[in-house]
């Protein structure tokens, strides 16, 4: 079944005959004649009466309500990207636990006063699980931690962290080893790429295995790290953000440890669509105003 078939049916369904069908489209009517007679081989059924002009049957009636949504349809994809900006659309994009909750909305409230017919969904998880639901495709982009070396990807560099070693409000001296080894760390699930710093921390520090807890949200770890159940690695523009609501003190960690870059990562450039297209530009955006 055709476009262009299911055109000239509306064509002819409207005026009545194949010959201003014919006319409107600046075709034969043999041309639409040929089309129509395809489309009733497809369907098993007469779509028009031929006397006395034509005249839809039954059947065609049916066909005209499928063949409006069909077309609308068409001519839809076609125009959203072709950039009409009226053609309702959808954003999935996926980020960290932290990245959502302190530095993705100003972006995402910037996108949405300009593309405000956009729908926007928004996945927190972990940095691994994140990059495998942007290649299985459930997701358009992501807020990552650290540069992915995968071949097929492309990155945007986004934001910049500097961790910090959280602990309860009395902290104010750098755990020895010792201490290390006898409390716990309190951090997002595996896969977290805030969890392997914790790895690399204990690591300099000689400490070869410690408890990890695992937690899904910010405040149930800072929470428990209030109450003095662990020490945890946060962005420090996280803790600063939320120090007003948990006992918490923090400390400096080593520059190996502490830096890291946030990346917006996504598939090829050559397979956007025109949503993520537009969000990438507003981040960009926002970036550039942010270095002014």
């Amino acid at each position: 079944m055709q476009i262009k078939s299911l055109r000239l049916f509306m064509d002819v369904a409207e005026t009545g005959s194949f010959v201003a069908a014919a006319e409107r489209q600046h075709t034969v009517q043999s041309n639409v004649t040929a089309h129509i007679k395809k489309l009733e081989e497809e369907l098993g059924a007469l779509l028009f009466h031929r006397k006395g002009g034509a005249r839809l049957t039954t059947a065609g009636r049916d066909v005209v309500t499928y063949a409006k949504q069909i077309l609308k349809s068409h001519d839809d994809v076609l125009g959203l990207f072709k950039g009409d900006e009226s053609i309702p659309s959808r954003l999935r994009i996926g980020a960290m636990e932290t990245t959502t909750a302190l530095r993705l909305p100003p972006v995402l409230a910037a996108f949405h006063a300009r593309y405000a017919q956009i729908d926007i969904t928004v996945e927190t998880a972990p940095t691994a699980q994140l990059l495998t639901q942007l290649i299985e495709g459930d997701v358009d982009g992501v807020f990552i931690a650290g540069k992915p070396e995968h071949k097929r990807l492309q990155v945007i560099k986004a934001f910049s962290e500097e961790l910090v070693l959280v602990g309860p409000k009395t902290l104010h001296k750098f755990p020895t080893a010792e201490q290390f080894l006898e409390t716990t760390f309190l951090a997002f699930r595996q896969g977290c790429s805030y969890r392997q710093r914790i790895e690399q921390l204990l690591s300099t520090c000689g400490v070869n295995a410690t408890r990890i807890f695992e937690f899904g949200s910010i405040d149930g770890i800072l929470g428990c790290v209030a109450s003095g159940m662990g020490y945890s690695i946060m962005p420090l523009s996280t803790v600063e953000a939320h120090r007003h609501r948990f006992d918490i003190g923090y400390l400096k960690l080593p520059s190996s440890i502490a830096n890291i870059d946030t990346y917006f990562v996504t598939a090829k450039q050559s397979t956007w669509t025109p949503s993520l297209t537009r969000f990438v530009d507003i981040l960009k955006t926002i970036k550039s105003d942010v270095k002014q």
